[in-house]
């Protein structure tokens, strides 16, 4: 009985979060899923309803298509080098012969703790036209009669926002594979070996089918994070030809707080909901796949009976 009194106290407690939730989260969400309906007029304060007029032209206007496509071509310039970087060096780090491994992956970790603004600022200060640091080596070495204008071109603006993005997040995925092959017990590897297992083997039919959760994980919150990106693509380049480098979250805050279209922004809002939840789920099926391969009663990884 007195437990039960007890318990009731518990939801004071709750209590402020939930309301904070309420408040900051969850009447925002709904809030603007009824102002993607509507035609609101931010200084007049009028509201009319236009059912699904936001979304008609959003998928046929054709900015956000571009929208769309310039982050995916980002992401797929960033997360290709930044999970193939991140895996390579967590195997690294796992070698033995390999002194100061702490202090290596504390290095590798330190970009993800700069903001995004400040990773931005300095990779749109690197590659600036004429007298960025890069142009500066490229002329020093020769390798370049002028300077590259990386600003002006859609592929190469894209690819230093790319970089950028890999550079600030491969450390934070060196974690979760370094966390993943830790929970591989030593004993399978061992086994392998004495079953004439190579390195490539071990790799292909130990190492990945196991490591296949965490792989899940970090594919899923790359495609979430990736296609989110703002911060970084926003502060690199600030005038590309042709809005090359907009992407979709950059398009929402320009139509909603720039030109002041808040119900169109809500709209786009929606639309990259969609779009993430459908990229994530393809993402989980494909890097999914088939269930680990598993080894019969008499059959050995390199191949004997």
């Amino acid at each position: 009985m007195v437990l039960k009194n007890r318990a009731k106290y518990a939801y004071f407690f709750i209590t402020p979060f939930f309301l904070a939730y309420i408040t900051f989260t969850l009447f925002p969400i709904l809030y603007s899923f009824y102002l993607s309906f509507t035609e609101l007029d931010p200084l007049g304060g009028t509201i009319k309803f236009v059912k699904f007029n936001n979304y008609i032209r959003l998928f046929t206007s054709g900015f956000f298509l571009q929208s769309f496509l310039n982050t995916l071509a980002i992401w797929i310039i960033s997360i290709v080098p930044q999970l193939t970087l991140a895996m390579v060096l967590s195997l690294l780090l796992q070698a033995k012969w390999i002194r100061g491994r702490r202090l290596f992956r504390s290095i590798f970790y330190f970009p993800n703790l700069v903001t995004p603004v400040t990773i931005g600022v300095l990779f749109g200060m690197l590659f600036s036209h004429p007298g960025g640091a890069i142009n500066n080596i490229l002329l020093m070495l020769n390798l370049t009669k002028e300077a590259v204008h990386f600003e002006n071109s859609p592929i190469l603006s894209r690819m230093v926002i790319g970089l950028a993005i890999c550079w600030q997040n491969f450390g934070y995925n060196i974690l979760f594979f370094t966390a993943g092959l830790n929970s591989i017990s030593s004993t399978i590897y061992e086994a392998a070996e004495i079953d004439g297992a190579n390195a490539w083997q071990k790799a292909t039919k130990i190492t990945l089918p196991l490591m296949r959760p965490i792989l899940i994980y970090v594919m899923i919150t790359s495609v979430i994070g990736g296609l989110q990106m703002f911060d970084v693509s926003k502060m690199v380049f600030t005038d590309v030809p042709g809005d090359r480098t907009t992407t979709m979250v950059q398009y929402m805050y320009e139509s909603a707080f720039e030109r002041w279209q808040i119900s169109f922004g809500a709209s786009v809002s929606y639309g990259i909901f969609l779009i993430i939840a459908v990229l994530s789920l393809l993402s989980y099926r494909v890097v999914s796949g088939n269930p680990a391969p598993r080894l019969h009663k008499h059959q050995t990884i390199g191949g004997g009976n």
